[in-house]
């Protein structure tokens, strides 16, 4: 199939003349990483993975995951994958995942994330509307036999040509991964040696929540989404020596932009995590002394009833949601915790909140000037307008900037997002609020638009 690149060419010399974008490929980043930090610990597996899938828990460095990456993409390779082909990939936060993400980038494939609670349905949409060529899975996530799932609809897919899935007892016909494999790294290294990746080839195609209707595929490529990362880790202040716990479902745009990529970044620690309750989460932080997490609003309530040890915890980004102005003063001067506000889609819009916004209204309060690499923010009219400039009056975001995606994967039945002026119509609902006007409030959805 070949490369797939997704940004009009004045668009990639427009930000990289600017800066915005560099040359830099996830490729590249990962063999930086693996040089740089061969010894180190890269990635380790949640405490209770054995009752997600069947497969122990891992704890790999640097080097080691390479090893591992390796054998992942030659078992795809050998299933007939190659660059441009698009991989969907159906896992829990494990190992696993980062491998089969990492693997899939190495052949300059496509990763199209799907929830572990997507139904039937909901795959088979997606698969076609990428044009899935192999899906990797587990046998089993929890208690739900996910692959043999996937065998009852493989042939309402035409594009697929393999399902993979880690894990014991495969059904018939399903490929396993994670198995031996002998000299695999001569194998992908040959092929990866005949591939020029570009920073405007695509990379994932990650899917709106459907909020307006059905989820629409949004592809992203090297990029912008190494721009998002790269602004995660300057905003969370990211280095080497940070343990990061990801609770994050990485069938997310938010789970790859907002964490794996900043992880790969900074070259820290990568602590995989599915989303539970409290005790366990406090648990997962105390065990590996981690320094920097995401969590919701209604999550840090509940774990200071729990009065658990939070002492190595400096960061913690905190999406958009109510949070009340006592609870922010607590974890900010009792805990000495910063609590890193942001809103985002999965289109690659991100406002990240002001420091010096009043406590407790940090989660709905964000600058309206001042974002970094040309970001433009602008509020219209509900009825798409005017350009709004006074307190109090509702009025769609629009945004254009270096993270923003290109279009929508369907534009046939999703139509064009961006208006006359290239902003993107994000469908979400904000005020002009503080100071001089100085900031946005969010207030809702229109119930059309990017989805968060």
């Amino acid at each position: 199939m070949g490369s797939l690149k997704i940004h009009p060419h004045s668009r990639v010399t427009g930000y990289t003349t600017a800066g915005a974008w560099t040359s830099d490929t996830i490729q590249g980043v990962f063999a930086d990483r693996v040089r740089e930090r061969g010894a180190h610990l890269a990635v380790a597996d949640p405490a209770d993975k054995t009752g997600l899938v069947d497969r122990l828990p891992m704890r790999l460095t640097w080097r080691e995951l390479d090893a591992e990456v390796d054998a992942a993409a030659a078992t795809l390779m050998a299933s007939g994958i190659r660059a441009g082909d698009v991989v969907a990939v159906q896992l829990p936060n494990t190992v696993e995942q980062v491998v089969v993400f990492l693997a899939v980038w190495r052949l300059g494939a496509i990763v199209t994330p799907l929830s572990v609670s997507a139904d039937a349905e909901q795959i088979v949409d997606a698969c076609n509307e990428a044009c899935v060529g192999a899906y990797v899975t587990a046998t089993r996530v929890g208690a739900d036999r996910v692959a043999d799932r996937m065998l009852a609809v493989r042939s309402r897919i035409p594009t697929l040509q393999v399902v993979l899935a880690y894990g014991d007892g495969l059904p018939d016909g399903v490929v396993a991964m994670g198995g031996p494999s002998l000299h695999c790294h001569d194998e992908v290294a040959a092929y990866a040696a005949t591939l020029a990746p570009a920073p405007d080839d695509c990379i994932s195609i990650c899917w709106t929540a459907g909020t307006g209707g059905r989820p629409k595929g949004v592809p992203h490529a090297h990029c912008e989404s190494l721009a998002l990362a790269r602004s995660v880790v300057a905003d969370a202040r990211l280095e080497p020596g940070d343990v990061m716990l990801n609770p994050v479902p990485s069938s997310t745009a938010t789970g790859i932009t907002g964490t794996l990529l900043p992880w790969l970044v900074a070259g820290c620690v990568l602590v995989q995590h599915e989303p539970s309750d409290a005790a366990a989460f406090a648990s997962r932080v105390a065990d590996e002394k981690v320094t920097y997490t995401a969590a919701r609003p209604s999550l840090l309530p509940e774990l200071e009833a729990r009065q658990p040890d939070l002492s190595t915890l400096t960061r913690i980004a905190i999406g958009a949601g109510p949070l009340s102005p006592e609870t922010a003063r607590r974890w900010q001067d009792r805990h000495g915790i910063e609590l890193v506000d942001y809103f985002g889609t999965v289109e690659g819009v991100v406002l990240r909140s002001d420091p010096g916004a009043p406590l407790g209204q940090r989660t709905v309060l964000y600058p309206r000037t001042g974002y970094a690499n040309g970001t433009e923010v602008v509020l219209v009219g509900l009825d798409g307008e005017g350009v709004i400039e006074v307190p109090g009056v509702p009025g769609e975001l629009r945004v254009q900037g270096p993270t923003v995606f290109s279009g929508y994967l369907n534009p046939a039945r999703d139509g064009d997002p961006f208006d006359a002026d290239g902003l993107f119509a994000t469908g979400e609902v904000f005020e002009i609020d503080g100071p001089e006007g100085a900031y946005l409030r969010y207030v809702g959805r229109l119930g059309h638009g990017g989805d968060g």
